[in-house]
């Protein structure tokens, strides 16, 4: 059984990495490890790179905290040209898989609100009255009327980084 160590504590991160773990190494074959670790970054990235630094800077963190494990996953939310999105990082001891995932255009009140300086979660959940929404549907699940949610599409870029650990061309 796989040691896997999800750099967060989120829920709906949780669920997709043990999902997609589930999926690509088989039911079962995986234990979640979550840890609180700090992503170096602000609470709202702004940016692919400083985004994809919080990713890997959680994974570096998590090792640091978890080093027995034989994964590492980190999920990090950003905005990108006026859109959210996320970066996954995977490392193992040999291997390490990255990919960005699916982007949702935010409404320009939304955004308005982001950029002077507050998170999407919170932003989100003043709008739509869901306590807590980014451990929940996120803004995906709202502005997708739930066809998407934050789970489903972490969970599709999870598939994509664990790429390099299950082909053996990537070795």
């Amino acid at each position: 059984m796989h040691h896997v160590v999800s750099a967060t504590t989120n829920p709906a991160k949780i669920r997709a990495i043990l999902h997609a773990f589930n999926e690509i190494f088989g039911d079962g074959s995986c234990h979640i490890d979550a840890v609180s670790v700090d992503s170096g970054v602000p609470e709202q990235p702004f940016g692919s790179e400083e985004t994809r630094t919080g990713a890997r800077n959680r994974v570096a963190n998590a090792r640091h905290v978890r080093p027995e494990a034989d994964f590492w996953v980190a999920i990090e939310a950003g905005i990108d040209e006026g859109s959210t999105f996320s970066w996954v990082v995977i490392e193992s001891n040999h291997q390490k898989g990255e990919a960005r995932s699916a982007t949702l255009p935010l409404p320009e009140i939304i955004l308005q609100k982001v950029r002077a300086g507050e998170a999407l979660g919170p932003v989100m959940s003043r709008y739509s009255g869901i306590d807590e929404i980014g451990r929940k549907e996120g803004a995906i699940g709202v502005f997708t009327a739930g066809k998407l949610t934050r789970e489903s599409v972490y969970h599709q870029a999870v598939i994509l980084a664990l790429s390099p650990f299950h082909n053996a061309i990537y070795r």
